[in-house]
């Protein structure tokens, strides 16, 4: 790549130096590849960094199965990446059909990601899936735990190009000469992900004046600040959980409190919705005698006198 610098090439690298700033040399670093533009960008830009910090980098180009040619696709990201001294390995996954479609391949995806044992792993989700991801948070009214959106560091997965718009991902790929494939479910109406992208957002951007992607992650930013410092305030709460106890909290902080023992115990996270939080709540604010409340993952929440308990459901009730 010759001439003079791109910004968004420059923007791209400073923004994956700053999401890896606290690794070490020789840290192991994998970038997850569709063969998109945004992943190949940042495939691309993570070649630089890492060869300069020293960083044990390789890629996880993951083929999903889903579409016809989906194999010469992952074959061509492979390729590609090679070409930017990235070593990679093309991994086919059996997507199933829990939770949907995109849940289904996205949980087969971080599986396959997991297994790699990295010290980091770089996910090429943009300012605009972010911004779709709020509003599809909004529309299923799931609450701040799904309008916090996406965040740049959850556990070992890293998502440097939060800040980048999809444009920019293109900018670079044409940048460095690389040829990304369009995934046709993108403009499948069949998806709701897609119809957000091809026609509310820009129609938003046309109504409100622009600047809604960057608004929405904005949004995205606040919430989830603020849901974290709620959350550290739930973590306080010891168990064995009292009524009295949780009868005293604050509502925001209670449902908190009674969504972690709900995890703790082995509750689907995936699954549990702002529903089934309002019926734990009721246990504690408004009992009239329920014996207990069904939980997604075979979990049940019993109250018994003055107290609150999670139990594995008995097998056929």
């Amino acid at each position: 790549m010759g001439g003079a610098l791109d910004p968004a090439v420059a923007t791209g690298r400073n923004l994956v130096r700053a999401a890896l700033s606290d690794l070490g040399p020789g840290s192991r670093v994998v970038v997850g590849v569709s063969g998109g533009a945004d992943s190949l960008a940042l495939a691309a830009v993570t070649a630089f960094v890492a060869d300069r910090a020293t960083y044990e980098l390789s890629a996880l180009v993951v083929d999903h199965q889903l579409q016809d040619d989906s194999a010469k696709v992952a074959a061509r990201a492979a390729v590609q990446l090679d070409g930017l001294g990235i070593t990679a390995e093309v991994v086919a996954v059996d997507v199933g059909t829990a939770g949907g479609p995109e849940a289904a391949a996205r949980r087969a995806r971080y599986e396959a990601l997991g297994r790699t044992g990295a010290d980091a792993i770089l996910l090429a989700h943009t300012l605009d899936d972010q911004a779709e991801t709020v509003l599809l948070g909004l529309g299923r009214g799931s609450g701040p735990r799904s309008i916090a959106g996406m965040s740049l560091v959850d556990g070992v997965l890293r998502r440097p190009f939060l800040a980048l718009r999809r444009a920019d991902t293109e900018r670079i790929c044409r940048a460095y000469g690389l040829e990304w494939w369009t995934d046709p479910h993108n403009s499948d109406s069949a998806y709701r992900r897609s119809r957000l992208r091809a026609d509310v957002m820009p129609l938003l951007e046309d109504v409100l004046g622009g600047g809604v992607a960057e608004a929405l992650a904005r949004t995205a930013d606040q919430v989830r600040s603020d849901s974290a410092y709620l959350d550290d305030v739930a973590a306080t709460v010891e168990y064995p959980l009292s009524v009295d106890t949780l009868r005293g909290l604050a509502p925001a902080v209670r449902s908190r409190v009674l969504r972690r023992g709900a995890l703790d115990a082995g509750a689907d996270g995936s699954a549990l919705t702002a529903a089934h939080l309002l019926e734990l709540d009721r246990l504690v604010t408004d009992w009239h005698g329920q014996v207990r409340i069904e939980l997604p993952g075979g979990i049940a929440c019993v109250r018994e006198g003055d107290s609150l308990s999670y139990v594995r459901t008995p097998v056929g009730g």
